[in-house]
């Protein structure tokens, strides 16, 4: 009798189970496909890390800006954008009187990311960046002016580079996410100058 009455248990307990963990299930499913076709916008603060300044004591110097971000999922993995930014504030170079800013800039990348956590997902991206910005150098006759000689008026010399970034974002909210970013914006072939943008700020998925 317990065995007939174990085997009915059973037999009710699985369909009732079946139908209130396939929603769940399909659901998930729903979403995870859904991100595919998701864009985003994005507006973070940026700080831009120019390094190997000079010829000779490779100085390093910083400057602040803005980024917009733009971009959508191709797959639920891979992801492609495009950004535009500027700089705020200038550089001034330590033990010289060079100055250098940029004015503006515009990159396309192309990446991928992982989530580590439900709210939590690594990435990184490749890309090309074209760059404008300008370097002012007062007083280029002084002693410690001497090796920023290169630095002409456009900086950088070469407007195009290759661009990379690698990421952290976390979901807040819905579809908002706090994102944390560093990695190479251009590097000058004229004046062999690296600079790094590292950022932080909002994104939000649509």
């Amino acid at each position: 009798m317990n065995k007939v009455v174990r085997t009915s248990l059973l037999a009710a307990l699985i369909p009732a189970t079946l139908m209130t963990t396939s929603p769940v299930f399909a659901q998930e499913m729903a979403s995870d496909k859904a991100r595919e076709d998701m864009h985003y916008v994005g507006l973070l603060a940026t700080a831009f890390n120019h390094r190997s300044v000079g010829t000779v004591t490779n100085e390093a110097a910083w400057g602040n800006g803005a980024t917009l971000v733009v971009g959508g999922h191709i797959t639920d993995l891979f992801h492609a954008e495009v950004r535009a930014g500027g700089g705020i504030t200038e550089a001034d170079v330590p033990n010289s009187n060079l100055t250098l800013a940029i004015d503006y800039f515009a990159s396309w990348y192309i990446g991928m990311h992982h989530p580590i956590t439900d709210y939590a997902n690594v990435y990184g991206q490749f890309g090309f960046s074209h760059i404008s910005g300008k370097s002012e150098l007062k007083r280029p006759e002084a002693a410690q002016n001497r090796q920023f000689q290169l630095f002409e008026e456009d900086f950088p010399g070469s407007s195009f580079s290759v661009s990379w970034l690698v990421g952290l974002d976390i979901e807040l909210l819905d579809n908002t996410y706090l994102a944390f970013e560093g990695g190479r914006l251009f590097e000058d072939t004229e004046t062999e100058v690296n600079t790094f943008q590292f950022s932080g700020g909002l994104r939000y998925e649509f």
